[in-house]
């Protein structure tokens, strides 16, 4: 029972239980008189009923402040689903509103710490099992150590760098770390040395994946940095080209909007799922169809360029493609620093 809460401010409550307190002592001492109690008697019963009510008004008010002690305890040995009664309009209410926002925050963050660590575990576990068993059997002379061997072993401590790194740049994104410079520079070079680069994702690949290129105009400027921007534009298009069957084509248009860019990338992989549309830009997500494919990334590169295009102001987002396959938006702003 908290009959308090309807009112908005801590003093006023305070206000009501002492007023509440004296009333009870007022009408007690009366009716006692009246009854011809003596007067001690009356005092008496009338501090036992002014206690009572107290107790009885105060409790309300004390009570998220009790909870929130237990909460507290609670997440200190590790568990965040601990909530408050958060209906008190007062400021105790505004306490404990704040305290179950972030109470709910930090799940968030213990759950995305515990999927990282999995994840982690998984991504490195896989080419470190693979190296493991080449490498024993080479040693107990199974296989010998040819080029093809070793090409595979190469292929899977390069693929323990892009994790590594990726992580090092996920890291340093989040805390402000990495240098952000902006300055003026051509779209179009950009675009098309990403493209020359291409050729180094595609090795093993039975027929090329073919990049269709086109900027309009050719003399498309974005103010941004360089490297960071490059940095976008190869994940989404590395991530485009791993999705796409063998001989596919990836269309890669770079047009003005307004004092800026959109860059849009459009594959013909399987696409992604509506329902999985908003969740492709998490560290480590990705959807049945990239896990079922062997070309799937780590899922860290498009968690990367969307903190890329955040510090920039931009936007990114993810749309199906009819008949099927992906569609990449990024729109990066002109000089004033806001996306259009």
């Amino acid at each position: 029972m908290r009959p308090l809460d309807r009112f908005t401010s801590l003093k006023i409550k305070l206000g009501v239980v002492i007023v509440a307190a004296v009333a009870v002592t007022v009408v007690v001492v009366m009716v006692g008189t009246w009854a011809g109690l003596p007067l001690i008697v009356c005092g008496l019963i009338a501090g036992l009923l002014s206690l009572g009510m107290i107790q009885l008004l105060a409790r309300g008010m004390t009570s998220p402040l009790r909870d929130m002690a237990s909460a507290t305890r609670a997440m200190a040995r590790g568990d965040y689903e601990r909530r408050v009664i958060d209906t008190s309009r007062d400021e105790v209410g505004e306490l404990a509103r704040a305290f179950n926002k972030m109470a709910t925050e930090l799940a968030e963050v213990d759950r995305m710490r515990k999927d990282l660590v999995a994840n982690v575990s998984h991504e490195l576990r896989t080419p470190l099992t693979a190296l493991q068993a080449t490498i024993e059997n080479i040693v107990d002379g199974v296989t010998q150590a040819d080029a093809q061997t070793l090409k595979t072993m190469l292929s899977q401590t390069q693929r323990l760098s892009r994790l590594v790194e990726q992580l090092l740049d996920l890291s340093r994104l989040e805390s402000g770390a990495i240098p952000f410079q902006r300055q003026p520079f051509a779209v179009k070079a950009l675009l098309e040395q990403t493209v020359r680069e291409s050729s180094l994702w595609q090795e093993g690949r039975a027929s090329p994946i073919e990049l269709a290129l086109r900027v309009e105009p050719d003399d498309l400027i974005v103010n941004g940095d360089p490297e960071r921007v490059h940095q976008v534009v190869t994940n989404v298009i590395q991530n485009a080209v791993l999705h796409s069957p063998d001989g596919g084509v990836v269309g890669i248009v770079a047009r003005a909007n307004g004092a800026g860019a959109v860059i849009e990338v459009d594959d013909e992989g399987p696409g992604i799922p509506a329902e999985e549309v908003t969740r492709v830009f998490e560290r480590f997500y990705r959807s049945d169809q990239a896990r079922a494919s062997s070309a799937g990334g780590t899922g860290l590169g498009l968690a990367i360029a969307k903190w890329i295009v955040d510090m920039h102001g931009g936007d990114i987002r993810a749309e199906r493609r009819e008949p099927h396959g992906c569609r990449m938006v990024v729109t990066f702003p002109g000089p004033g620093g806001l996306a259009t």
